[in-house]
C-alpha cells in the first residue's frame, strides 16, 4: 500500500496534534500536583503537630505507671470497705466489729444497747452506715476502745460521742457512741427510702 501525499500530511498533522495533547496533559498534571503539595507554611505546622504527638506518646508510659499505682492504692484502701448484700447485713458486720473490739478491753466493755442506724451516700460509689451504741466503762477503757477502733482494717469512724456520769465512786461513765463505716453506695437507701439496687 502506498501513501499519497495527502495521507502523509494527515499523518503528520495527527502526530502534531498527539504531541500537543501529550504536552498539555503533562502541563495540567504538573499544575495539579503543585496545587496538592503542601505550601511552605504548613511544614512548620506539621512539625509542631509531630512534636506534640511525640511528646504525648513519650508521656504514655509514665501515665500508665501512675494509673497502675493509683489502682493499687485504691485496691488497698477498698479493703476497708464493708462488703455485704444488704444494709442490715452491713450494720450487723459493723456491730460485730464493735463487739469484737469491746471484748478485747481490760475488763471487757459490755455493749448494752444497740439502735438501728442510718445509711447515707458519701460519693457516687460509697455510702456511710452507722450504728449507735450505748455502754458503761471507765474513761481509760473508752480511750483504749477508740484507739483500738482506729487500728482495725475496716474504714471506721465515730460520728457522735456523748458522755454522762454513771457511778462517780467507781469512776464509770455512760457512753453513747455512733460508730460509722464505709460501704458500697448500692446499700444506701434511695430517695424513696428503699435500699439502693
Amino acid at each position: 500500500m502506498r501513501l499519497t501525499r495527502r495521507d502523509r500530511r494527515a499523518l503528520m498533522a495527527l502526530g502534531v496534534v498527539a504531541a500537543a495533547l501529550l504536552a498539555s496533559e503533562l502541563v495540567l498534571t504538573r499544575r495539579e500536583s503543585a496545587a496538592s503539595a503542601p505550601s511552605g507554611d504548613s511544614v512548620p505546622a506539621a512539625a509542631r503537630r509531630l512534636a506534640r504527638v511525640r511528646q504525648t506518646a513519650g508521656s504514655l508510659p509514665a501515665a500508665e505507671a501512675d494509673l497502675a499505682a493509683a489502682s493499687q492504692a485504691l485496691a488497698g484502701r477498698e479493703k476497708g470497705v464493708l462488703q455485704a448484700d444488704t444494709l442490715p447485713q452491713a450494720q450487723a458486720q459493723l456491730l460485730q466489729i464493735a463487739r469484737r473490739v469491746s471484748s478485747l478491753q481490760a475488763p471487757p466493755i459490755e455493749i448494752r444497747a444497740v439502735e438501728v442506724g442510718r445509711a447515707r451516700p458519701l460519693t457516687p460509689d460509697y455510702a456511710e452506715i452507722s450504728v449507735p451504741l450505748t455502754f458503761q466503762c471507765r474513761i481509760e477503757q473508752l480511750v483504749n476502745f477508740l484507739a483500738d477502733l482506729t487500728s482495725q482494717p475496716e474504714l471506721l469512724a465515730t460520728s457522735e460521742l456523748r458522755l454522762g456520769e454513771a457511778n462517780p465512786k467507781e469512776k464509770f461513765i455512760n457512753v453513747r457512741l455512733t460508730l460509722t463505716a464505709v460501704v458500697p453506695a448500692r446499700l444506701a437507701p434511695d430517695k424513696k427510702g428503699r435500699e439502693g439496687l
